[in-house]
């Protein structure tokens, strides 16, 4: 009887953990219709439009006093972004791991990046410091709720789990980026037979990735749940706990230098992955202010990238399971390297080569992410995760700052974004090299977890 008993108990974990599972999905197709449709697509080029309309005779913006090349504009409120995530994400860690309640945080930043995605319809005429303010607003937002999603992944799949589940989550957002670009081609390729401006139509695919985002996010914040915090201290729920963000940050930082080999792998990401955020943010700007590519072309690229990204994910994560996570990613570094390469070399006008370095990007996008976020989740120790992926987002997104700077920057200094995305290679080479370094079986099993048989 006791083990009909346990078998049954079994059973009922792996339900509860396969639902828990279904339902984390669910935030991957939430919010990447917003990392898609504005920061990949529509944004870069419009606000820059924008910045451009407001620009002086020299074609410089003044936000603050300070003169500011109108093409650098975006790049730079992305980098702003980014900066200030890393000052929200320890608080945001910190209050999740005192507390145990993950998923109110969650809710929270779902639906305020949500709620100034949307805001975006309004932006429009010379109104680039709106701009910026809703893309700092939603891209915080953004990135602390992904912290907090990733966080969960540790919690509701085995190790052996991980790399799959990681992947199907990739898949299961690029799915619905792909999705809604379609609309978003038939609305803006269509714009003239609905009676709408170019202007309007951008404005109004840019207010549906917050509305997506923010009815989708419904179904995992049901399906999820919160796991008692491993030293309850109702006390420090409040200020004090923000007060301690910080702190507690630091303290993680001391405690991981006892895990020196994790903390490397977060040094070879942080760098390989800086590359990959600035290429999916400035692509959009490349093809349309450089190459002289339209709109619909860059949707209709974007779009192959969203479905070869999905394929790509589940792709890449039946070769982890062939030949490990780490080696899969370094021939994703390499593709990397020879696709940016490449895209230096584009000539203008010419859908056809563009479309040839979607196919590129899109294979690789997905699966280098989501066997990162995967292999990662081997290093935590139990009891850390929003701690560690706290950490672990800093890398992926909140230190994600210096490309798009040095994108700005080199644009700012020479006036060529090929001179600006022709850069981005070193970080694909220098995260190459850190990341072979890594010896991740002995990382895995420093840290306390079981050695996956092939990772």
């Amino acid at each position: 009887m006791e083990s009909t008993q346990a078998v049954a108990e079994g059973v009922d974990d792996a339900a509860a953990r396969r639902r828990e599972q279904r339902g984390w999905y669910w935030y991957d197709w939430a919010n990447s219709v917003y990392s898609t449709t504005v920061l990949t697509v529509f944004l870069g080029p419009y606000l820059t439009s924008v910045a451009k309309a407001a620009a002086d005779s020299d074609g410089f913006v003044h936000p603050l006093g300070i003169p500011v090349r109108a093409g650098s504009f975006y790049a730079y409120a992305v980098s702003a972004s980014l900066l200030l995530s890393v000052l929200a994400m320890p608080l945001a860690g910190a209050l999740a791991d005192r507390t145990g309640r993950k998923k109110p945080l969650l809710g929270c930043c779902a639906y305020t990046g949500a709620a100034a995605t949307t805001g975006m319809f309004f932006l429009g005429g010379e109104r680039y410091l709106l701009g910026g303010a809703l893309l700092v607003l939603a891209n915080v937002s953004f990135v602390v709720s992904m912290m907090l999603y990733n966080s969960f992944l540790p919690q509701i799949a085995r190790p052996d789990e991980r790399d799959a589940v990681s992947s199907r989550g990739w898949a299961f957002g690029y799915a619905a980026g792909a999705l809604v670009l379609v609309a978003n081609l038939v609305l803006y390729g269509a714009h003239d037979s609905f009676g709408l401006s170019t202007g309007t139509a951008v404005r109004i695919c840019l207010a549906s990735a917050g509305l997506w985002w923010g009815a989708f996010s419904v179904i995992p914040l049901r399906r999820l749940r919160d796991r008692r915090a491993a030293a309850e201290e109702p006390a420090a729920a409040g200020a004090a706990t923000l007060g301690q963000g910080w702190r507690q940050l630091r303290e993680a930082l001391r405690t991981m230098r006892r895990h020196p080999l994790t903390l490397s792998f977060l040094l070879a990401y942080l760098v390989y992955n800086d590359g990959v955020q600035t290429v999916i943010t400035q692509a959009s700007v490349y093809g349309s202010e450089e190459l002289g590519l339209d709109q619909t072309t860059l949707i209709v690229a974007v779009l192959l990238v969203q479905v070869l990204a999905a394929a790509g994910a589940l792709l890449m994560g039946r070769l982890a399971g062939r030949y490990g996570a780490q080696r899969t990613i370094l021939g994703s570094l390499v593709a990397w390297v020879l696709t940016i390469a490449a895209g230096y070399f584009l000539p203008a006008r010419a859908p056809g080569w563009f479309f040839g370095l979607a196919v590129g990007i899109g294979l690789v996008l997905g699966g280098s992410q989501a066997l990162s976020r995967s292999l990662f989740s081997h290093l935590v120790p139990r009891g850390k995760e929003a701690e560690y992926f706290s950490a672990y987002e800093m890398s992926d997104r909140g230190v994600s700052w210096l490309g798009p700077l040095v994108f700005g920057v080199a644009y700012q200094l020479t006036g060529s974004y090929r001179d600006a995305i022709v850069s981005l290679v070193a970080f694909f080479v220098i995260g190459f090299v850190l990341l072979a370094r890594v010896p991740v079986g002995r990382a895995i099993a420093a840290a306390g977890n079981p050695v996956p048989d092939r990772i």
